[in-house]
Order: structure tokens, then sequence, then C-alpha cells
């Protein structure tokens, strides 16, 4: 590691603030990247401020039009215990990483981080979920922008995400067992107007939605009404793990599954 200061604000006010008075300041919520990432050298800010101690943005809650609205800081392991009405949320959170992992990295934090391996993105794409921060209101559609980008301006901090509850879903993750991030991870919602599908963990271009797929289960929500369609290996990710072409026919295997498990 290397010297740096840290601030811990209790209000959300204050960690903007903080954010704004330096020019070389970066934000942490679990650290779950961002610690490695600093003892790898590959960020150095001169300046940590922390979101730990802002309460204002963690917690579960029902929204007026029966969305569920999750803090930003608002770790997995208690979206795993706390997102009982969205079953398939609840499910995806309970598997990410470890329990070390659960009980410190936060949900904003990923979002915000955006890794292309990364769970929580495919749920909020295929949710339509609503991404809030202190300064606006983003919708799922608009806030992904490629491998680790978003659409975050500087000094933005996620502050709650809105999930619509979908009327059937399921999460599957074919994981690379040692890190138990996914190889490839699809996660599946039908709700009343239609159906969306996002897969994590195989695109070049970061996470995405299977519209092939969408309208395929709109007419006929079954894992039979995915026969004969496939995706090319081309702009996918390939690496130790596998090749483009192996994470393109697990897109579709994925998909059958988590039809099936909705």
């Amino acid at each position: 590691m290397y010297a740096f200061d840290i601030e811990r604000p209790t209000r959300l006010t204050d960690a903007v603030k903080l954010l704004s008075d330096a020019t070389d300041s970066q934000l942490i919520a679990g650290g779950q990247t961002l610690i490695p990432t600093l003892k790898q050298r590959l960020a150095m800010p001169e300046r940590l401020v922390s979101l730990g101690a802002v309460d204002e943005i963690k917690g579960i809650c029902t929204g007026d039009d029966g969305a569920l609205c999750i803090g930003g800081g608002t770790t997995h392991a208690d979206v795993a215990a706390g997102a009982g009405a969205y079953p398939a949320l609840a499910g995806l959170a309970a598997n990410i990483g470890d329990p070390a992992v659960r009980n410190r990295g936060t949900i904003g934090g990923s979002l915000a981080n955006n890794d292309p391996s990364a769970c929580y993105p495919s749920a909020v794409l295929a949710s339509g979920a609503t991404v809030v921060t202190n300064a606006r209101q983003i919708a799922a559609d608009d806030f992904f922008d490629g491998l680790f980008a978003t659409n975050l301006e500087e000094g933005e901090i996620i502050t709650e995400v809105r999930f619509p509850v979908p009327d059937a879903a399921a999460y599957m993750k074919f994981e690379q067992p040692a890190s138990r991030f996914a190889l490839v991870g699809v996660f599946v919602a039908r709700f009343s107007g239609g159906v969306r599908i996002a897969v994590t963990g195989a695109s070049e271009e970061g996470v995405f939605r299977w519209s092939e797929a969408e309208a395929a289960l709109a007419g006929n929500f079954s894992a039979g009404a995915l026969d004969g369609l496939s995706l090319s290996g081309d702009g996918m990710i390939s690496d130790l793990h596998g090749s483009g072409d192996y994470r393109a026919h697990l897109i579709s295997v994925m998909t059958r599954r988590a039809v099936a498990a909705a």
C-alpha cells in the first residue's frame, strides 16, 4: 500500500462535499474491488471518501409503486436476507463471492465499478431498474457504458436502486470456481408487458440484453421457445477460462436454465 488520507463522513451531503473539495479523491464503499486495486498501485488517489458510515443510503424497503428499493450502501448479505419480495435477486446476492465479500461489498459499489463479470448489472438491466444518485435518476438501459464504465458523472454517488418486481424471474450463473465471478450469468425477468434478458460475464462490451431471445419468449415463455437461437462468439471475451465460442454456447444453456427455473 501507500500513504493516503481517508475520510468517513456520516451524511451523504458531507460525502459529496468531500469529493468536490479535492481533485484526487475517490469513493470507497465495501472496498472489495478498490482495495486490491490500490495494493497493485493501479490506482493511487490521495484521499479516500468512505461511505461505510453513511446510514441513509443503506436498507431495503418497498416503494409506493411496489418497486423494491435498495440503498446503494446495502451489502450483498443484506440484499440476500432482505429482498424476499424479489427471490431471484435475493438468490443472486446470496451467491456472490464468499461470506467475507458478501458482508463487505455493496450493491452501489458493484454497479459503479461495473466489472464485466459482476452479477448485479444483469439483475439491474433485466429488471429495467432505476439507479438513483444524489443528483438524478438513471434508467438501467442508459446506465451501463461498456467494461468498467457507466454514465455516472464525476462526484455522483449511487444512493438507491429501484427494482420493479417481475411476475417471474431467475438468475443462472456458470461461475469460475476460484473467484466465483460469472464466466456467464443470465438474468431472465418476465413482466406483463414482455420479457427482459440480460447477460453478464460474456461480452467484450459488458452486460447486454439478448433481444432475440426476449422476442422469442414474449409469446411462449418456455425453454423450448429458444430452440434454434444462438449467439456468435465474435465479440465475446476469450481468456484462459474459455473462448468466445464457449461463452456464447454457455449463454444459450444458462438462458434455458433460467427460463425453466423462472
